[in-house]
């Protein structure tokens, strides 16, 4: 043979070896990062018709962990039973079935009515949607792994795992900088759509690739016929591959709904643990390199005793060094967890059992956070269990066969390990017992709630509060000469009480959006009507339970269960001559309150003198753009009123008023000066269609 010509055949092969491991390369990173841009896309869609709740994501998390779940076990089961060119055409046939369920954007007839459960719902809506392409999407790592390994064209498949985690991260860090700012939901469900195309496109040609790489491997004489490694111990190890990435699961979704309701409910910090999870699977998977089991542990113990400190012990600390401790904290443990499971991983013919045990493990985190947790505790409990797990984990990874048990535990290591165990069972004993003067403590779906009765610290009168994670919605002095004056954002100087006493009129009719504790009603008279829209029933039973404000209202008081702009949508026109909206003044923000589609509804139920007072005291955003747009978008008149709180009974609050009536702002006007919408610095539109809460982030 000619020289020459031989060393040609192997430049050739050579090059077409390259080219198939790229084309699988960006395969499985396309796959990544669509599978994980289409959860804020769907986030996005639905978040505003179930409330703006943290259990919307948890529930969003819950079915795509589920579905990854399956994803995994499909390539388990697909890698096992078949040959390459099998599994290469049973894949191609199911992808064609699932770009068939395109578009992914839902219509309007999956919103909800109001009486429904907001999980299931939430759950048949993802499931109809997204599923198909989900499910399709999250079998691509493991099985174009599988298929590499069984082809014998890369030594270590392994570090594609990080590849595609690389992906996934990418995906969540350009969708709130790049595609929401950008981009319509219209367009980004599009977008999103055609990429899937092109994915099914270039998987195809992977499995074209792949399968006729080794006619051997191919044919069935593969290297997952090989005898398994270990295998009187392969079931211990799996058990342990669950139990890390359980707790990694629990801990990724319990810290986010920790930060949450104890920090602020803020969109973007939903994000931030999922990236931060995903880092620790990149490091891991990347290279044994990235992860040194010591100084991980000691960092993570240290974590732990800072977030003692300052939630136990009550120490004040700035809003970004107390979520940096929560986040510092999951970035430790969970780099342990998944350093941890790629140390423990099999040899590539146990390739898939490897992924859909850590799939399984991701998915009972999952269950036990999502619904389990809710229904058993009525605090959120499940972060401190998950200090507790990991803290255990630490001493595990320490008990090593080869090693003795105090050659492994240094002093300094065992101290560490012994104080943060300390301090998590601390938090955990602390944070489950309810707090002095807690009368009440309810969780469902939209969080937790308490009616906790305490001391006023400047009129020393005994007061009961109504609080949700740390916003107090509404407060009542128990004697009867004080209870039926307005506290906190609703008092006589406030924005929306000097509208109403305004208002002079006999048989006013009152829209309210978000009960609290009812303060509002009052200031109802006889012959008033005033109509309550409130979308957690919880708060409704407490209102009635353990505030007298609407029972004492000698107003007709109405309370309608479901989202107020669901309800107003369906609704008749009401007449309003006041519809307050009072929703945005914890920090979870309802964003479909605030579009232009919105006030175009709120006009509707206003009458020709009638008012619309918004509720925008806010610590993490500021609103007056926002209000400044609608009232220009819809050519009304703008008044903000600032009230500093002088009383004993009154907190800070910032209202805006829009009317069309220019006698209503007048009369406020001595008060608050009258703004015009146009000469505002900036005016920000929000529609359904695209909205962006980073433009009004503070």
């Amino acid at each position: 043979m000619n020289p020459q010509s031989s060393t040609n055949q192997i430049a050739s092969r050579s090059d077409i070896h390259s080219l198939r491991i790229a084309i699988v390369a960006c395969t499985i990173f396309l796959g990544a990062f669509l599978l994980f841009q289409v959860q804020p896309i769907m986030g996005k869609y639905i978040l505003p018709w179930f409330g703006g709740s943290p259990g919307v994501w948890t529930t969003c998390m819950l079915v795509f962990q589920l579905l990854l779940f399956g994803g995994y076990a499909y390539a388990h089961i697909l890698s096992s039973l078949f040959g390459l060119r099998a599994q290469a055409s049973i894949h191609a046939v199911l992808l064609m079935a699932a770009a068939c369920t395109l578009p992914i954007a839902p219509d309007t007839s999956w919103k909800p009515t109001g009486d429904e459960s907001p999980s299931l719902s939430i759950i048949l809506l993802l499931l109809a949607k997204v599923g198909a392409p989900y499910f399709m999407l999250s079998s691509t790592g493991p099985l174009l792994q599988s298929w590499l390994g069984q082809s014998r064209c890369i030594e270590q498949p392994y570090r594609l795992y990080s590849l595609s985690n690389l992906g996934s991260l990418l995906a969540l860090l350009s969708f709130p900088f790049l595609v929401e700012p950008n981009l319509s939901s219209y367009k980004q469900s599009f977008l999103w759509s055609a990429s899937f195309i092109l994915y099914a496109i270039l998987c195809g040609a992977t499995s074209c690739l792949v399968s006729r790489s080794e006619r051997r491997v191919a044919d069935g004489v593969s290297a997952k016929a090989a005898p398994h490694s270990n295998s009187r111990t392969l079931l211990p190890i799996q058990a342990g591959w669950f139990v890390l990435a359980a707790i990694a699961s629990v801990l990724l979704l319990a810290t986010t709904n920790q930060v949450c309701m104890d920090t602020a409910v803020v969109p973007f910090l939903w994000v931030l643990p999922l990236a931060i999870y995903l880092v620790t699977f990149i490091l891991a998977f990347e290279h044994e390199r990235w992860y040194q089991r010591r100084p991980y542990i000691m960092l993570a113990c240290i974590s732990f005793i800072a977030l003692f400190a300052m939630k136990g012990l009550h120490f004040e600390v700035e809003l970004w060094i107390e979520v940096a401790a929560y986040f510092s904290g999951l970035f430790f443990s969970c780099m342990v967890c998944h350093g941890e499971l790629y140390q423990r991983r099999p040899a590539h013919h146990e390739l898939t059992r490897f992924y859909i045990t850590i799939a399984a493990g991701g998915a009972f985190g999952g269950i036990l956070v999502g619904i389990i947790a809710p229904n058993l505790f009525h605090t959120f409990l499940e972060w401190q269990i998950g200090l507790l797990s990991v803290v255990a984990v630490f001493a595990w990874t320490y008990l090593d066969e080869s090693q003795s048990w105090k050659s492994r535990f240094t002093l300094p290591m065992r101290l560490a390990m012994v104080t943060s165990a300390i301090f998590v069972t601390a938090i955990t004993v602390s944070w489950s017992s309810h707090r002095p003067g807690t009368l009440q403590e309810t969780r469902n779906f939209f969080g937790i709630l308490s009616v906790v009765e305490t001391t006023d610290p400047q009129t020393h009168e005994p007061i009961r509060n109504l609080v949700h994670g740390r916003i107090v919605h509404g407060s009542q002095f128990l004697k009867s000469e004080l209870n039926t004056t307005p506290t906190t954002y609703y008092s006589h100087n406030s924005g929306v009480g000097r509208l109403l006493l305004s208002m002079t009129t006999t048989g006013r009719k009152i829209g309210v959006v978000g009960l609290g504790a009812g303060t509002i009603a009052t200031y109802g008279r006889p012959g008033d009507k005033f109509r309550f829209y409130e979308i957690n029933p919880d708060v409704i039973d407490l209102a009635n339970r353990y505030f007298q404000y609407l029972p004492r209202c000698t107003a007709q008081v109405d309370t309608l269960v479901g989202d107020a702009r669901l309800l107003l949508e369906r609704e008749p026109d009401q007449d309003f001559d006041c519809l307050v909206l009072d929703a945005f003044s914890g920090d979870a923000i309802p964003v479909h309150l605030l579009t232009s589609e919105a006030i175009d509804t709120y006009r509707r139920h206003l009458n020709d003198r009638g008012a619309l007072a918004i509720h925008i005291s806010n610590l993490y955003f500021d609103l007056r753009p926002i209000v400044a747009g609608l009232a220009h978008r819809a050519g009304m008149e703008l008044v903000v009123i600032e009230n500093k709180g002088m009383t004993d009974n009154e907190q800070d609050s910032t209202w805006a008023i829009l009317t069309r009536d220019p006698t209503v702002t007048d009369t406020l006007s001595p008060i608050a000066k009258k703004q015009n919408p146009k000469n505002q610095s900036r005016l920000v539109v929000w529609t359904d269609d695209c909205s962006n809460l980073m433009e009004v982030l503070r």
